[in-house]
């Protein structure tokens, strides 16, 4: 064994020790990992490539970014954005804004057992210095959507684990609630996961613009499209795959 990797190795051993070290070394690790673009932010997906003129989009590649940018279907660019910034960066696909949809409740969660707790995003209770300040609950930081493919679960709460029960959602969250929240002796209960003093928060943009009975924003095989649109944004592309 080399000395130098010896030395490394009793390194690390020795800040796993100690829980001090450990919490220090994990910050400098993150910051080591941001300091190195090629692995912690590549662009180097499908949609990198075609905005920078190296691959084509297949159709429906193309109209999923058609309705994810449009301002009456997905609106999904009003906070996730999808064109190069003025200086020609890559779109981060987030406006890392806040935001409250009022995703339904996870009752796998075994925190949520508890009928009292919610968890009120910026307002708490994990977050603190915005305690008490009623226009930030409900509210949860808007993520990128870079590699969202990958993800296992989504939302806050991970009460979904496919991009197609997502877009379900935005879709239909207020043309068919029944599907999303419990009904209790025929009345659906929406926004279930948020205490109803809360609810002026929610967002009411498009697609959350309309109301039971109308026309979902997105149909089937627009979702579908949409889908794999935002399997483009997954780093790693090599053209002809």
């Amino acid at each position: 064994m080399p000395a130098i990797f010896a030395r490394h190795l009793a390194n690390i051993f020795c800040i796993l020790d100690s829980d001090d070290a450990t919490f220090k070394a994990v910050p400098q690790a993150l910051e080591t990992f941001e300091q190195t673009p090629e692995l912690f932010y590549p662009y180097s997906s499908k949609y990198d490539a075609y905005l920078a003129g190296k691959a084509q989009l297949t159709q429906a590649e193309l109209h999923g970014l058609q309705l994810f940018n449009d301002e009456k279907k997905g609106n999904c660019a009003s906070c996730h954005i999808s064109q190069r910034s003025r200086d020609g960066a890559p779109p981060q696909f987030s406006d890392f804004g806040l935001i409250a949809i009022g995703v339904p409740r996870n009752r796998a969660l075994a925190v949520n057992r508890d009928p009292r707790f919610y968890d009120l995003g910026a307002c708490g209770p994990e977050r603190t210095d915005l305690k008490g300040r009623a226009e930030f609950c409900g509210i949860f930081r808007t993520p990128t959507l870079r590699n969202v493919a990958l993800k296992k679960s989504f939302f806050h709460n991970g009460i979904y684990h496919s991009l197609e029960e997502v877009l379900h959602f935005y879709a239909e969250r207020d043309t068919n609630p029944g599907k999303f929240y419990p009904v209790v002796k025929g009345k659906v209960q929406k926004f279930d996961d948020l205490p109803k003093r809360y609810w002026a928060n929610l967002n009411t943009e498009p697609p959350f613009d309309r109301k039971p009975g109308d026309k979902p924003a997105l149909d089937e095989a627009e979702i579908k499209d949409m889908v794999a649109f935002l399997n483009t944004l997954t780093d790693g592309y090599k053209a002809g795959h």
